[in-house]
C-alpha cells in the first residue's frame, strides 16, 4: 500500500508522511475513503512496520503531492492481529433448546442478536458498539466452549426471520443492521489477553456497576439514564397473584427484607429467601433494583433502571452518540480498562 514513510518535525510536533504512487489503482481509491478506514489502514501500517511515530498528524502523499491529512487520534486505535476471520468466513455453532447444533456464519448470528436488542431510535453508533460486543462474545465462546447456547443471559438467539412478525419495517431494519455489521467486521474487545463478556443493559440508576468477578467492568457515571423513560416502572400484584408466581404464601402482613441489592443480593419474604435475580425473573421485572410498598389489597413494586446495570447502557450510549460520540468512544467510556482489537489480513506491509 505505502512504499515508504518519513517522519518530520513541524512546530515541535512529529508529522508522518506516507508515500503512495498513482501507478497503482488502489491509490486512487484511497483518496476517497473515509477517515476511519484510512486511519485503520494507517494504524495497521504503523504497527506492522514498528514505525516510531508518536504524533497525531499523518499526510498521505501521492507522487510528491499531499492529497489527504488524517488526525489519527480521532480514529480508533486498534491492536492488529493477523487472521482471516470475517463475518462471512467465521462459523458459529449454536446449541438449540433440544441440544441439537446448528452452524451459521457470524453475520447471521450478529443479525439475530442485534434484532433481539433492536428498539426504534437507537443510534447507529450504539448499534455498532453492541455489535462489537457480540463479535467479542462469538470469538470468546467458540474459542472456549466451541458453541453458544441459544438461550443465555447475554443474547437470545432466534432465526432472523422470527422478527418479521414482531418488527415493523423489517426489511429496512435488516438493511440498516447489515450495514452496521459490515462496518465493525472483525473488531472486538479484550481485557489483557482475554475476550470480555457482552454486558449490556437498557438503563441504570445514574451509574454503571463494577463486579469483583469481572475486573473489566467499571463503575462510571451515566447520568443520562436518569431521564430515561425506563427509569421507573410500577408493577402491582395482588397477594394471590404474588403467591402463585412465587409458590409461597404472601399476605399484607408478610415481612419483606432486601439485602445487598447491588452485590449477590437476596430478598426474604417471611421465612422464604430468594436471590434478587431469581425474584426479578419470576415476576418478570425489568430490574433487580426495586422498592416494595404494601397496600390493603395488593403489593406495589417500583423498579429503577432496566437490566443489571453492568457494562454498556443503551440509553446512556444513545445520548453520547447524539452528541457526536462514535462507537469506539462509547466502548471506551463504558469499558475503560479494555482495548480494541482488529482481526486483519496482512494488507499493510
Amino acid at each position: 500500500m505505502f512504499y515508504r514513510y518519513e517522519i518530520r518535525k513541524q512546530d515541535n510536533e512529529e508529522v508522518l508522511y506516507l508515500y503512495l504512487t498513482m501507478k497503482y489503482e488502489f491509490s486512487k481509491e484511497m483518496i476517497h475513503q473515509n477517515d476511519e478506514d484510512l486511519g485503520r489502514r494507517t494504524n495497521s501500517f504503523i504497527q506492522n512496520n514498528h514505525i516510531p511515530f508518536h504524533g497525531s498528524k499523518v499526510y498521505l502523499v501521492i507522487d510528491d503531492m499531499i492529497v489527504k491529512s488524517i488526525d489519527i487520534t480521532k480514529v480508533p486505535q486498534f491492536n492488529i492481529i493477523m487472521n482471516q476471520y470475517s463475518i462471512d468466513s467465521f462459523l458459529v455453532h449454536i446449541e438449540l433448546d433440544d441440544q441439537s447444533i446448528c452452524e451459521i456464519t457470524l453475520r447471521e448470528y450478529l443479525l439475530s442478536v442485534l434484532l433481539s436488542k433492536y428498539m426504534e431510535n437507537i443510534h447507529e453508533e450504539v448499534l455498532k458498539a453492541i455489535c462489537v460486543l457480540y463479535n467479542t462474545y462469538a470469538y470468546k465462546m467458540m474459542k472456549e466452549e466451541g458453541k453458544i447456547l441459544a438461550n443465555n443471559s447475554f443474547a437470545i438467539f432466534k432465526p432472523a426471520t422470527y422478527y418479521k412478525s414482531t418488527l415493523e419495517n423489517y426489511e429496512m431494519i435488516v438493511g440498516k443492521l447489515q450495514k452496521v455489521i459490515q462496518e465493525v467486521d472483525s473488531i472486538f474487545l479484550r481485557y489483557h489477553d482475554d475476550y470480555i463478556l457482552p454486558f449490556i443493559h437498557y438503563s441504570n440508576t445514574g451509574k454503571t456497576l463494577s463486579h469483583k468477578n469481572y475486573p473489566y467492568l467499571s463503575s462510571v457515571k451515566s447520568l443520562w439514564d436518569l431521564t430515561s423513560p425506563y427509569y421507573i416502572e410500577i408493577n402491582d400484584f395482588s397477594y394471590e397473584e404474588l403467591s402463585n408466581k412465587l409458590n409461597i404464601l404472601v399476605t399484607k402482613d408478610s415481612e419483606i427484607d432486601i439485602y445487598n441489592q447491588h452485590d449477590n443480593g437476596k430478598i426474604q419474604i417471611d421465612q422464604h429467601l430468594f436471590h434478587l435475580e431469581e425474584f426479578k425473573n419470576q415476576l418478570q421485572l425489568k430490574s433487580s433494583k426495586f422498592y416494595v410498598i404494601f397496600y390493603q389489597n395488593f403489593l406495589r413494586i417500583l423498579t429503577s433502571g432496566w437490566g443489571n446495570g453492568f457494562g454498556l447502557s443503551i440509553f446512556g450510549a444513545n445520548d453520547i452518540a447524539k452528541n457526536g460520540g462514535n462507537y469506539y468512544q462509547i466502548l471506551k467510556y463504558y469499558f475503560p480498562k479494555t482495548k480494541l482489537y482488529l482481526y486483519s489480513k496482512k494488507e499493510a506491509s
